[in-house]
C-alpha cells in the first residue's frame, strides 16, 4: 500500500502579515490533494535539537479562517538548522522520523538558507519549498514582486508617522523613528514616502561606505536647519535600523560585545538605535546653540503580527496554494514567487551569492524613479544648498558663518 504522503508546515524568522494565509491554503490544498498535513511549531529550534514532540497535525476546521488574522498560527523562531553538522543532520533525522515528505518553509533570507541546506542534506528524500516572507522586502522576488507582509507593515507604518507628523506640529517638536529593515531600507523609504515623512535615512545611501552617528546626525540636524529657514519648527525623521550595520568601528566603540543572533547579524533590536541616534542630534544641537526639541520612536514590532491587508491576504493565499501545486508535481528546492500573476519557481541555489554562500539581499536601487521620487520630496540639505544665495540664509539661520556651514554639512549630502 503506498504511503500517504505527508506535509510539513513551518515558519522561521520575524512574524510578517499573511503568515496565517500561507498555512491555511497550503493546508486546504494539501488535504484536499488527499495528503496529511503537519504544522511544524517554532521554526527549525525543535527540528535541530533532534526533537520530534512539536508537530501537530492540521485540518481544514483549523485553518479556514485564519486568512485575515496576524501572528502566525505555528509561532516561529531565528534558529539556524545549518549552524553546524549536527543541528543540520538532527533536523533531516526528525522530518524523516515524522514521516514528512514534503517540506513548505515560510520566511525571509535565513529561513531560505536553512531550507537550501536541508534540501541538500536531505538528497531528495524530501521535496523541500520556501515561501518568501518579511516586512523588510529584502528577498531578490522575480518582477520586483514585494515580499508578503511588506505592504501591510507599510500601511500600518504609515499610519503612525502619520500621527507623528501631526503631534510634531502640534508640539513643535521632532521625532526621531528608528524603523526595522535590517539590510534593505525599502520600508523605511515606503512609510516616508506614503506618510509624506520629512526625510528618510537608509543603508543603501551609504553605497559601501561606513558612516558615523555624527554623519547620521548631522543629515538630521540639516533638514531640522532646512525646515527652519522655510518657517516650520517641527518634522520627523525616518532612519532604517540597518545603518547601525554601516556604523565605522570608531562609532561601534561604545557598543562593546554587540549581540548576535545564530545567523551572525548584530541583533538590533538589543541595541538602542533611536537613543543613539537621537543622542549625537541633541548633542550636536546644543553645540550649534539650535533649540529643539527631538524625542525617539521605534516602529517595528507593532508592524510584525498586524491584521494584513486585503493585499497580503489574497498574495499569501496564492503563495500558499503555488507551493503545494509545486510539491505535489515533484518540484524541490526552489522558493515559490509571483510573475505575472503566475506562481513562478526560484531554484534557492540560484539565489545564492557565491561570494558569501548565502541567499541574495535586494536592496533598494537609489538608481530608480521609485527613490528619486521619495528623495524629492524629502526635505534635507541638497547639493544645490551650498551655492549662494541659499548658502549664506541657511547659515544665518544655523547661526553660521556660509564657510562654516559649507564644511560642517556638505560631506553628509548625497
Amino acid at each position: 500500500m503506498k504511503a500517504i504522503p505527508t506535509f510539513g508546515i513551518l515558519v522561521g524568522g520575524g512574524p510578517a502579515p499573511g503568515i496565517n494565509g500561507v498555512i491555511a491554503a497550503a493546508t486546504i490544498e494539501a488535504i484536499n490533494e488527499g495528503c496529511r498535513v503537519l504544522g511544524i511549531y517554532d521554526g527549525y529550534q525543535w527540528l535541530a535539537q533532534r526533537d520530534a514532540g512539536h508537530a501537530t497535525e492540521l485540518h481544514i476546521d483549523d485553518v479556514s479562517r485564519i486568512h485575515w488574522t496576524g501572528g502566525s498560527l505555528l509561532r516561529t523562531s531565528r534558529t539556524n538548522p545549518a549552524k553546524d553538522d549536527e543541528s543540520l543532520s538532527n533536523c533531516v533525522s526528525v522530518l524523516r522520523v515524522l514521516g514528512i515528505t514534503h517540506l513548505i518553509c515560510i520566511g525571509g533570507d535565513d529561513t531560505t538558507f536553512g531550507a537550501a541546506k536541508i534540501a541538500q542534506a536531505a538528497g531528495g528524500d524530501i521535496h523541500v519549498v520556501t515561501v518568501p516572507k518579511t516586512i523588510d522586502n529584502d528577498l531578490p522576488l522575480p518582477d520586483n514582486m514585494p515580499t508578503f507582509g511588506f505592504e501591510t507593515a507599510r500601511e500600518v507604518g504609515t499610519d503612525i508617522v502619520e500621527s507623528l507628523m501631526e503631534d510634531a506640529k502640534t508640539t513643535t517638536r521632532w521625532y526621531t523613528a528608528v524603523c526595522m529593515g535590517r539590510k534593505s531600507g525599502a520600508l523605511a523609504l515606503g512609510i516616508c514616502k506614503s506618510a509624506g515623512g520629512t526625510l528618510a535615512i537608509i543603508p543603501e545611501e551609504f553605497g559601501d561606505s561606513k558612516v558615523s552617528l555624527e554623519g547620521v546626525a548631522d543629515i538630521i540636524i540639516g533638514s531640522i536647519i532646512k525646515r527652519r529657514w522655510m518657517g516650520h519648527d517641527h518634522g520627523v525623521a525616518i532612519v532604517a535600523e540597518g545603518v547601525v550595520e554601516r556604523l565605522d568601528e570608531q562609532a561601534l566603540e561604545g557598543l562593546k560585545n554587540l549581540p548576535r543572533d545564530q545567523y551572525g547579524h548584530i541583533r538590533i533590536s538589543d541595541l538602542d538605535v533611536g537613543d543613539a541616534v537621537r543622542g549625537f542630534v541633541r548633542q550636536r544641537l546644543e553645540a550649534l546653540h539650535i533649540k529643539a526639541t527631538v524625542v525617539k520612536k521605534e516602529i517595528g514590532y507593532e508592524l510584525r503580527c498586524a491584521k494584513p491587508v486585503a493585499f497580503d491576504v489574497e498574495y499569501a493565499r496564492t503563495l500558499g496554494y503555488g507551493a503545494v501545486r509545486y510539491l505535489m508535481n515533484g518540484g524541490s528546492g526552489a522558493m515559490i514567487a509571483l510573475r505575472g500573476g503566475k506562481v513562478t519557481p526560484v531554484a534557492l541555489q540560484d539565489m545564492l551569492d557565491p561570494a558569501t554562500g548565502r541567499i541574495r539581499v535586494r536592496q533598494v536601487d537609489t538608481s530608480t524613479e521609485a527613490y528619486e521620487v521619495g528623495r524629492k520630496y524629502m526635505i534635507r540639505l541638497e547639493k544645490g544648498d551650498f551655492e549662494q544665495p541659499r548658502l549664506g540664509e541657511l547659515a544665518k539661520t544655523a547661526g553660521m558663518t556660509p564657510a562654516d556651514f559649507k564644511t560642517r554639512f556638505e560631506p553628509v549630502v548625497m
